[in-house]
């Protein structure tokens, strides 16, 4: 699904550019409503997002019973920084409150308005199912207010450059809103008689207001066409995903977020494109190491490559060669790195209290099976250390080519499918 993305810190500061509007101009020169949220903002880019969120309280003490465009700012800030600190009650709350005061988004984002709170509200929203699709809807009407106001003209003191560039970014912004909105009909509202013809008619229109489509948008139409049993079709929609953006540096903007890759993978693991899944596990693991479920899910789909090639018809090279020692090999080595990387998924599960009890079952249930097969592992170090220092360097190998080989083996297992 091609969810909105959390903001970060610096997107947080280009979203509300007008935070003078909240300066009390007969202040004291320190702790204004200014610089409470210059502070709150400092603080979520240090990754400290409990000491932001004191800062942000202070703000809303001061500005609450002002103007809405004093009132708003503070609101949205409290609400993100409670998202960060996964306190969805408490961030539907500052919501809701944001809600009220702007009922429809006309408010101009760089005041405190706009459709963010609304996409927030789907998100987070507990009754799921209609409910979710009503506040993306509210959502998708602010963002084409907001489109159509940029396309005429209607934001003076903008330069041509950067009216272009809002432009782009509201466009993404609403065709995620309606993939969300596609995601809720495949599932909370799967039993309508209509959901299927609304999720055609709803990721059309979402291919259609972007100048360029998105990965996420390429990657809900896989997903819809997969649910449909158009295995081909899905197989090309994901294609085109995952080129968009595969040989960009991981901090391009035009990369899907973390969790929406982690979707990009499970999606190719189900259309049976095990290595173009295992391209994209090996590059979130390596920008995240202690990702429980991108570990989990690279042993599911190795022990996947590893079936595909044991069922694989024993064939002959050169006419003479028998490759089945070959392919027993790469079942092997398949074998093999599917147990090393669940196990590492179990290992962060106990360390990080991940909660995910049904993952942890197969995880484990799988690593059982493997052991029967393989015989002990007699390679895994005992202790923590010892398990991370034989994963350092998985995707790209250390600087010294220690682990050269490991990844030489890995890419003759996927030449072999």
């Amino acid at each position: 699904m091609a969810k909105t993305k959390t903001k970060t810190g610096k997107q947080l500061k280009q979203a509300h550019q007008s935070t003078k509007a909240m300066a009390n101009a007969n202040g004291k020169p320190k702790d204004t409503p200014e610089q409470l949220y210059a502070s709150a903002i400092d603080l979520v880019e240090q990754s400290q997002p409990d000491e932001a969120l004191k800062k942000a309280k202070k703000l809303w003490a001061q500005v609450q019973n002002r103007s809405v465009t004093e009132a708003l700012p503070a609101l949205n800030l409290l609400g993100e920084i409670s998202v960060e600190l996964g306190d969805g009650e408490a961030a539907r709350g500052y919501f809701e409150q944001a809600v009220a005061l702007d009922p429809t988004g006309e408010i101009p984002e760089a005041l405190g308005g706009g459709a963010e709170k609304f996409l927030w509200l789907a998100q987070l929203c507990e009754e799921g199912g209609q409910a979710s699709v009503d506040w993306f809807e509210r959502g998708v009407k602010a963002l084409q207010v907001e489109i159509s106001t940029i396309e005429t003209g209607g934001l003076p003191g903008m330069d041509e450059e950067s009216l272009l560039m809002l432009r782009v970014e509201k466009k993404r912004k609403l065709a995620n809103a309606l993939c969300g909105i596609v995601e809720v009909y495949m599932t909370d509202l799967s039993w309508e008689e209509d959901a299927e013809a609304r999720c055609d008619a709803l990721v059309t229109e979402a291919m259609a207001v972007e100048d360029e489509t998105s990965a996420e948008v390429l990657q809900t139409l896989a997903s819809v066409r997969l649910s449909q049993e158009r295995k081909e079709d899905a197989r090309a929609a994901l294609t085109r995903s995952l080129q968009s953006w595969i040989e960009l540096e991981s901090d391009d903007a035009a990369v899907p977020d973390f969790a929406t890759r982690v979707s990009l993978a499970r999606l190719l693991m189900e259309a049976e494109m095990e290595v173009q899944a295992m391209q994209v596990l090996q590059r979130l693991v390596a920008e995240n190491d202690q990702s429980v479920e991108a570990w989990y899910l690279g042993g599911w789909c190795q022990h996947l490559m590893a079936e595909k090639l044991q069922a694989a018809p024993e064939v002959s090279k050169d006419g003479d060669a028998d490759m089945s020692v070959v392919n027993m090999g790469s079942v092997t080595m398949a074998w093999k790195g599917s147990r090393n990387w669940l196990n590492m998924a179990l290992k962060l599960f106990d360390l990080l209290d991940y909660e995910d009890e049904r993952l942890f079952g197969h995880a484990k249930a799988l690593v059982a099976e493997l052991d029967e097969r393989l015989g002990p592992d007699e390679t895994q170090p005992e202790g923590e250390d010892g398990a991370w220092e034989e994963w350092d360097g998985i995707v790209d190998g250390d600087e010294d080519g220690e682990d050269e080989g490991a990844n030489v083996e890995e890419d003759e297992v996927m030449q072999d499918l």
